[in-house]
């Protein structure tokens, strides 16, 4: 008498109540970044008055937005990526007009109180 041996398979991932089934992976949205882009507007108009420099990158979110819709999601990620470097340098930027600012108030205020005490 032969014996024989059972198929037994192993998932390799269990099958909890947190587990999703495989499956193809989507890739997520391409972002776009305006509410960023409209802070750094908003930003560098209260700073200095210069909200020109917040514009380019609304300009690369704005086209980003418009290319998702369009469903040209490459343009839209390309589009996205300028936005949040765009982004990330305005921001910068703005942090440190502000930083400047602010140490030149405080060395205006603390050499007006030592020169009239």
């Amino acid at each position: 008498m032969e014996t024989r041996q059972a198929d037994v398979s192993i998932p390799l991932q269990s099958s909890g109540w947190g587990s999703a089934a495989p499956g193809p992976r989507a890739d997520p949205p391409p972002r776009d970044y305006v509410l960023w882009s409209l802070l750094n507007v908003v930003l560098w108009c209260a700073v200095a008055g210069l909200g020109c420099l917040g514009f380019p990158p609304l300009v690369y979110s704005i086209k980003a937005r418009d290319c998702k819709l369009l469903g040209d999601l490459e343009g839209a990620r390309r589009h996205g990526s300028r936005a949040r470097v765009a982004n990330i340098i305005c921001s910068v930027l703005v942090t440190l007009v502000l930083v400047v600012f602010i140490i030149i108030i405080i060395i205006i205020f603390m050499t007006t109180m030592l020169e009239n005490p």
